[in-house]
């Protein structure tokens, strides 16, 4: 059987889509201005039959876009509209990043916001009462397209090759990437943010082998994005709790639903999921903003420096 039946989920379909370490790379590679085939292979370490393969997904998918070079005659390959509006997973991965690792080079690398010229860092707001959005702050509701999906069977594996093994010094949020670029590993802390803790619970969501859910579990621990806590001691069972790295994750996954819920909807049955802002009672609709004039950020608005000069 090539297929898998889970809920409806607009986290779940962005992932199926661009949740691949490689295909993530490859986004922010492009995003940098590194479109041609050989520079891809040379800033990312990849083999050139995994490159070929995730350009070719995501030409697919609708997030590139192929040309050819008149100069050179060589194809080039630049972002669609649909990826670049996922700038905002962006530059809320760069944030985590920020807050959670120390990179002595890329530390000194400054956001600057060109409408108010402003060093910033992004702010993940509500657009209804302009509060910050965080986890402990949001419910969940059905919504009309609250259905069950048909989700393709993925044969990659895990990658052995560390991200941190990849040569570009562009990698502004590698260890998230390292993170969330495997299917699994992903699902489960998108369901731990609905109050998921138990490896049942896990496995009831997730059409996933044991051994599997285990090994990411085991992962999510050693990465400091759980904590366990044993709930039973004969037999042993343990619950996994998000810890303050693993909740400081939500922004990243709220951006990635809300491009889920534009981009990843086929058949146009709405949103699975409403976010419920409970600060003020609204349907929650977050925007990443300047923390220096609290505007809306957009990509081409962003320039990145370091020590003065654009990077």
């Amino acid at each position: 059987m090539n297929e898998l039946v889970t809920r409806a989920s607009s986290i779940n379909r962005a992932l199926d889509q661009i949740g691949d370490k490689w295909c993530l790379l490859i986004i922010q590679e492009v995003l940098w201005g590194i479109n041609t085939f050989n520079h891809m292979m040379e800033a990312m370490g990849v083999s050139r039959g995994v490159l070929s393969n995730r350009l070719k997904w995501l030409q697919e998918v609708g997030c590139l876009r192929r040309d050819m070079d008149l100069a050179s005659g060589r194809p080039v390959y630049h972002l669609t509209r649909k990826s670049v509006e996922l700038y905002d997973c962006a530059l809320m991965a760069t944030r985590w990043e920020r807050n959670w690792f120390s990179h002595p080079r890329l530390d000194r690398v400054e956001l600057v916001h060109a409408s108010c010229n402003g060093v910033f860092h992004p702010v993940m707001q509500c657009v209804h009462c302009d509060r910050e959005v965080a986890l402990e702050d949001v419910g969940y509701e059905p919504g009309p397209g609250a259905t069950r999906d048909i989700r393709e069977k993925k044969v990659r594996r895990r990658s052995s090759i560390s991200i941190h093994d990849i040569p570009s010094e562009r990698a502004l949020y590698r260890n998230l990437i390292n993170l969330v670029g495997d299917r699994w590993t992903a699902n489960i802390i998108a369901l731990s943010f609905h109050g998921l803790t138990r490896f049942e619970a896990f496995h009831s969501e997730l059409p996933v082998a044991t051994n599997i859910l285990a090994d990411r579990l085991r992962l999510l621990v050693n990465e400091g994005i759980f904590e366990q806590h044993a709930y039973q001691q004969r037999p042993l069972r343990h619950a996994y709790h998000l810890t303050a790295k693993g909740r400081d994750l939500f922004p990243w996954f709220l951006a990635l639903l809300q491009w889920g819920d534009v981009w990843c909807d086929p058949q146009n049955r709405g949103r699975p999921i409403i976010v419920r802002h409970n600060t003020c009672g609204e349907e929650l609709r977050a925007q990443t903003n300047c923390s220096a004039c609290y505007q809306s950020l957009k990509a081409h608005d962003v320039r990145y420096q370091l020590d003065g000069e654009r990077f």
